[in-house]
């Protein structure tokens, strides 16, 4: 399942970066768009290399990387500009993610 969701959540990304580039009603929106499906099609991929020895901090990136691209999507597309304190916690979730990886290849 969690291939699955990674694999919807990069071709979201694509989407929203094709969007950004071609479609986007400013330059502040085209960079929203821009930057959260960099950081969505990334960690897409990371819990695509993670998913078979990592599935926690897997899980754990995509629902960061989700949540910080969802917020700004939501603001290029006329949202509330309150939804950018939101996307702290995202990012928080992708650090936790990583640090989280890590200690289990550390452990061995």
């Amino acid at each position: 399942m969690i291939g699955c969701f990674a694999a919807i959540s990069a071709a979201v990304a694509v989407a929203a970066g094709a969007f950004g580039a071609h479609a986007a009603p400013g330059p502040q929106e085209a960079e929203w768009l821009r930057t959260g499906g960099f950081y969505q099609l990334l960690h897409a991929i990371a819990a695509l290399a993670l998913m078979g020895s990592a599935k926690g901090p897997a899980i754990v990136l995509l629902a960061g990387s989700v949540l910080f691209a969802l917020t700004l999507y939501a603001m290029a597309l006329g949202a509330p500009q309150w939804l950018g304190a939101i996307t702290p916690i995202g990012g928080t979730l992708l650090i936790g993610g990583w640090l989280w990886a890590g200690w289990i290849y550390f452990r061995g």
